[in-house]
């Protein structure tokens, strides 16, 4: 019993995260993600009491997902050169299926929203940038680089690597 409990769940937790990124979160109905997830809306009521539990519920998942992702990609060994660590971080990044895509993408539609937690968008920056900046104190402590903000490089090296694959891949068919 408790698999078909877990399975359901799951089942109406894709289907909520399908309905938010075709039709994002203010158009994303219970009644619309009951039937995308094949079960009565009532179910979806006795499992999360409100779409807005839902909501967060289904934000918690695809995020825990993407961040141990970035954690992942963003890891580096002390005998990592910046060479290797950048170009491992930049391959790592243009390897990201779709479906990390379209959670980037999600959070990204949250910015024009409203939000009491903190935006999703800046949970994946503040993940990112802390790993790089992790690594590049490393790099300062072994010598490799001298006289350099650590948050500052970071900072950059964010930038650079988001926007020339992460923003590409979200916007490609765009103008």
């Amino acid at each position: 019993m408790l698999f078909e409990r877990e399975n359901t769940e799951e089942k109406i937790i894709t289907a909520t995260f399908n309905i938010v990124q075709k039709e994002g979160v203010q158009k994303a109905t219970t009644k619309k993600i009951a039937a995308e997830a094949g079960v009565n809306e009532v179910t979806i009521f006795r499992k999360f009491e409100n779409k807005k539990n839902l909501i967060e519920a289904t934000k918690d998942y695809y995020m825990a997902k993407l961040l141990s992702k970035l954690e992942e990609t963003f890891d580096f060994d002390e005998d990592d050169s910046i060479e290797e660590y950048l170009k491992r971080s930049f391959h790592g990044i243009l390897d990201f299926s779709q479906e990390d895509i379209s959670i980037i993408r999600v959070a990204m539609q949250e910015i024009n929203g409203e939000s009491d937690k903190k935006l999703l968008i800046s949970r994946i920056t503040d993940t990112i940038i802390n790993k790089m900046e992790e690594f590049f104190k490393l790099q300062l402590e072994k010598g490799e680089i001298k006289n350099v903000n650590s948050k500052a490089i970071s900072v950059m090296c964010f930038s650079i690597i988001f926007q020339s694959t992460i923003l590409w891949q979200i916007y490609r068919n765009n103008e």
